[in-house]
């Protein structure tokens, strides 16, 4: 079998990356090819294109760099139809992957959609056009199948990829002592993106500079420029720790989040926290009338109602964040409350191997053709 992949971000790289291990596993002799990254080539993928270059974020961002994706589109095109596999599998990056998902549809090879594009989020039409060009979806979140069952098709639910990668995290036991910090710890979670941290660091650096008592440690990525952390890192209360940030939320009380799968992951490790999130203020205007969600954190959707504070815009300022973070920090009611959903959410969904049931799924796909 040879299957070509399209992801476009750290975490597609590292989830498509689980399922090239498991599609192994199904079939030793499967070989891979595509658009992807460092975790990806890795686990034995020929690398066509890396995500590097597709990285974007946020409407203003696409639209200047859109001449750059339409070039890589087409190369993405033309590489496919150069390599003939016997199936595509799209991980999430729906800007891109839908594209590539019609045009593989219109020459006949058959797709696969794992971990589909947030379009309940907003333009949910956009799930006909799914229906129309992708053989089977394999979606993650549990709503999700509801979801497409609305527009009849039946997306298959099979666990989420977080819970697999904190299942498998074995902690350090003496991070703490080696990093020479003491309780009460604040996790801060930035971003892995670019423009993430360009929006959201100046804003953590405040807090930590208006709550000096409190010991913050920062998750940091090593994918992107280090002048980036420069400010935060300066402070005396915040310690800087390049990809580590699941020992960094093993020893925190609470944690300040950026919006997005950091979220899910923090609740999974049962800390309380604040999510944020701000862009550019056209962006930010032009997004207000097309989400058709309450919620931006995944916590809260999945939950189906608030069980997180997220303060968004001009209300992701210091006041607001750091009188929340005393708050989850000193209310032991307010945080068992939080914690008591965050373990609701991890019954909703469930214990499957989403990397493996996918890649059993695919496998058995393949041999009814």
């Amino acid at each position: 079998m040879k299957y070509y992949f399209a992801a476009g971000e750290r975490s597609g790289d590292l989830h498509a990356a689980n399922l090239i291990h498991e599609l192994k596993k199904q079939n030793p002799k499967a070989e891979f090819r595509g658009f992807g990254g460092d975790y990806m080539e890795k686990a034995g993928m020929r690398l066509t294109v890396h995500y590097r270059s597709l990285a974007v974020m946020g409407f203003l961002a696409l639209f200047a760099k859109l001449f750059h994706i339409l070039k890589l589109i087409k190369l993405c095109k033309k590489d496919i139809l150069e390599y003939k596999p016997d199936a595509i599998i799209l991980v999430d990056f729906g800007g891109f992957n839908m594209r590539i998902a019609k045009f593989a549809k219109a020459h006949r090879f058959r797709v696969y959609y794992y971990i589909v594009p947030k379009i309940w989020a907003w333009h949910q039409s956009r799930a006909y056009k799914l229906k129309a060009s992708v053989d089977k979806m394999f979606v993650i979140l549990p709503f999700e199948k509801a979801f497409y069952k609305k527009f009849d098709i039946d997306a298959e639910y099979v666990g989420n990829p977080v819970c697999d990668a904190i299942r498998k995290f074995a902690p350090d036991g003496n991070f703490k002592e080696k990093m020479a910090v003491k309780s009460p710890i604040v996790a801060l979670l930035p971003g892995s993106r670019r423009m993430e941290l360009v929006r959201m660091l100046p804003v953590m650096e405040e807090v930590c500079k208006q709550n000096a008592d409190i010991q913050f440690l920062a998750a940091a990525v090593s994918n992107l420029e280090p002048r980036l952390y420069e400010g935060i890192k300066a402070l005396p209360n915040v310690k800087l720790v390049f990809e580590n940030a699941y020992n960094v939320l093993s020893v925190s009380q609470a944690a300040i989040v950026t919006s997005g799968t950091a979220t899910l992951e923090t609740a999974l490790f049962n800390v309380p926290q604040v999510v944020v999130y701000k862009t550019a203020a056209a962006e930010y205007l032009m997004a207000k009338q097309l989400i058709q969600t309450p919620h931006i954190s995944l916590v809260n959707l999945i939950a189906e109602k608030e069980v997180v504070k997220e303060f968004i815009q001009r209300e992701a300022n210091a006041e607001n964040i750091g009188k929340e973070v005393r708050r989850l920090l000193q209310d032991a009611n307010y945080r068992q409350a939080m914690q008591s959903e965050y373990d609701k959410i991890s019954k909703k969904l469930g214990h499957a191997s989403a990397s493996e049931k996918t890649a059993a799924l695919i496998a058995t796909l393949d041999k009814s053709r």
